[in-house]
């Protein structure tokens, strides 16, 4: 079997590092799979793909459709919609070429199947009509929220032979927009034996945050994520300016990981932004800037509490699983993909969606409580085998593989 996969970017966010883990595996489960990728840019992704075996090349997008995208509209309104569609109008004809070299790049490739793992790959693989190779859409977000994609998918699924879901409530989205195109629920995965308990080294942490070492019995809680808006760091830095206001003399560190990874600026924070808020709440010398760390195991480890605060609905949330599986207390909004399989009070605390009162109210009790933070690093960590593991993962996708290759094409 040869699999194809198209990815629009070569940084290493989320849906990327679940790529990558999939990459990983696919060959473990089938030694005689060839593995091929196409990356609309360079990075990382393309470096650890090759390091795994598979064939990875970039096809570079031109850098006006690679900035392109319209994730920040709700945000943004009306002067962000008249932004978006200035930035539009010169694409049809940007679109054409790019497509034409794509069409050739997958013939020349010749794969069984073409695994999509983007929106804008999705688009761009009406490229591909007409050659005869099923395509899967990995959906790794909530396609009824974002109009314009909506709309563009509803009228392009035709192409798709199928689709996963990395929720079931992404699942449940995906089927408004796609019609009739089966949509198989697969939750993400990640290396459960490499995102492990281990000793945390807070001075560490504090040194990629360029801040002095923290007293001793300095507790530290942390934000893992993209400086996307919608990821909740204004809502996260509220919380703690409510924590620090109501326990002044607890000893605690905040700390936010991540950086501006992707090309699409309006919908994201930028670090002056939220250096901006950390004055703003009074937090200067509390709060810790660490940039992105391709490796995030150390950053887990050192965190005595993990937070997710999303100001809306998380298709998935990797970094929850990532954090579980290193045995990490954590507070997670309860509409993240990721806690379909997680129960409040037994292996998290959860929170709702942008409530920074009920997120500093969680993190005083776990801060405040040293065995309650034990008890639910312990059952994290067991959630996190029993339903997190890249084995599985790989187990699930690649058997939605056979069910489309085993199906009659029209």
């Amino acid at each position: 079997m040869r699999i194809l996969f198209l990815n629009p970017v070569g940084i290493l966010g989320g849906a990327e590092r679940a790529l990558v883990d999939l990459l990983a595996c696919l060959r473990t489960l089938e030694p005689g799979l060839s593995l091929h990728l196409i990356a609309g840019t360079d990075g990382p992704l393309v470096e650890t793909a090759r390091g795994l075996g598979v064939e990875a090349r970039v096809l570079a997008l031109p850098d006006r459709l690679s900035a392109l995208g319209d994730s920040g509209l709700r945000e943004q309104g009306r002067a962000g919609l008249w932004r978006f569609t200035r930035e539009l109008a010169p694409t049809p004809l940007l679109l054409a070429r790019y497509g034409l070299d794509l069409r050739h790049a997958v013939r020349d490739a010749a794969p069984d199947l073409l695994h999509s793992n983007g929106i804008k790959t999705h688009l761009l693989s009406a490229a591909t009509t007409g050659l005869p190779v099923p395509r899967v859409w990995h959906v790794h977000d909530f396609l009824g929220e974002r109009p314009l994609v909506r709309r563009a998918l509803s009228g392009l699924h035709p192409l798709a032979s199928a689709a996963i879901a990395n929720s079931q409530a992404v699942g449940d989205d995906a089927r408004t927009v796609l019609g009739n195109v089966p949509v198989h629920v697969v939750p993400n995965g990640v290396d459960v034996e490499r995102f492990s308990p281990g000793p945390g080294d807070g001075a560490h942490l504090d040194a990629l945050a360029a801040l002095p070492p923290a007293p001793a019995g300095t507790l530290r809680v942390g934000l893992v994520a993209t400086y996307a808006r919608w990821k909740g760091h204004d809502v996260f830095l509220e919380a703690a300016a409510r924590l620090v206001r109501q326990a002044p003399t607890l000893p605690v560190r905040f700390y936010l990981v991540g950086g501006p990874l992707y090309r699409t600026p309006l919908s994201q924070f930028s670090e002056a932004e939220l250096r901006g808020h950390v004055e703003r709440h009074g937090l200067t010398g509390r709060v810790g800037f660490v940039p992105f760390q391709a490796d995030p195991t150390s950053v887990y480890r050192a965190l005595d509490v993990f937070v997710h605060a999303s100001t809306r609905r998380e298709p998935f949330g990797l970094t929850i699983a990532e954090a579980l599986s290193c045995g990490r207390a954590a507070v997670v909004t309860r509409t993240s993909g990721a806690a379909e399989a997680l129960h409040d009070g037994e292996d998290v605390l959860t929170t709702e969606t942008g409530d920074a009162g009920a997120l500093a109210r969680a993190l005083l009790r776990l801060l405040e409580d040293a065995s309650l933070r034990e008890r639910l690093a312990s059952a994290a960590r067991d959630t996190a085998v029993r339903d997190f593991s890249r084995e599985r993962y790989a187990r699930d996708i690649l058997g939605v593989y056979r069910q489309v290759l085993s199906e009659p094409r029209g």
